[in-house]
C-alpha cells in the first residue's frame, strides 16, 4: 500500500496575491474549483461539495485546519458515507512575480480500496486542476 502523500507542483504565471485570492475567495473559486455554496480560509470552518466524474459523484466534506495568508491553506478531505480521512495542502513559494504552487494530498491510503479513489485518480484530477482549470483562470 502506498502511504507517500500525493505532490503536484506548478508554477504559475500570476503573484502570490492573485493565486492566493483564487484559492480562498469563493466568487473566485467557484470558476475554477468546485461549486462551494461558501468557504472562508478560517481555521475551523467547514465545507461541503459535490464532485465526480458524471453519475458517480461524492459528498465530500471539508474542514479547513490551517491558514498563513499569502503562503498556506490546509483542510481535511474526506467523503460522506465511506471510511478515510485525509489531508489537502496548499503552498505558495514566490518566484519574482510568479508562483510556484505546490499541493499536497496525504492520507489517500485510509480510504477504501476502489477505483474511485485510486491514487491515480487523485493524480489525474489534482493535476488537471493545478495544470489546466486554476492555470487558465489565472490566465484571464
Amino acid at each position: 500500500m502506498n502511504t507517500h502523500p500525493l505532490v503536484v507542483e506548478r508554477t504559475m504565471n500570476a503573484p502570490v496575491q492573485s493565486v492566493w485570492e483564487a484559492l480562498t475567495d469563493n466568487e473566485k473559486l467557484k470558476q475554477w474549483y468546485f461549486p462551494l455554496t461558501t468557504f472562508e480560509a478560517t481555521p475551523g470552518f467547514e465545507f461541503s461539495f459535490k464532485a465526480g466524474k458524471e453519475g458517480e459523484e461524492y459528498l465530500h466534506h471539508c474542514k479547513v485546519t490551517a491558514v498563513e495568508p499569502l503562503k498556506k491553506l490546509a483542510y481535511s478531505w474526506r467523503y460522506d458515507g465511506y471510511a478515510g480521512d485525509s489531508e489537502v495542502t496548499w503552498e505558495l513559494f514566490r518566484e519574482g512575480d510568479k508562483t510556484r504552487l505546490r499541493i499536497t494530498h496525504s492520507g489517500l491510503d485510509t480510504f477504501p480500496l476502489e477505483e474511485a479513489f485510486a491514487v491515480e485518480r487523485f493524480s489525474e484530477g489534482w493535476n488537471y486542476i493545478l495544470g489546466t482549470s486554476l492555470k487558465d483562470f489565472l490566465a484571464k
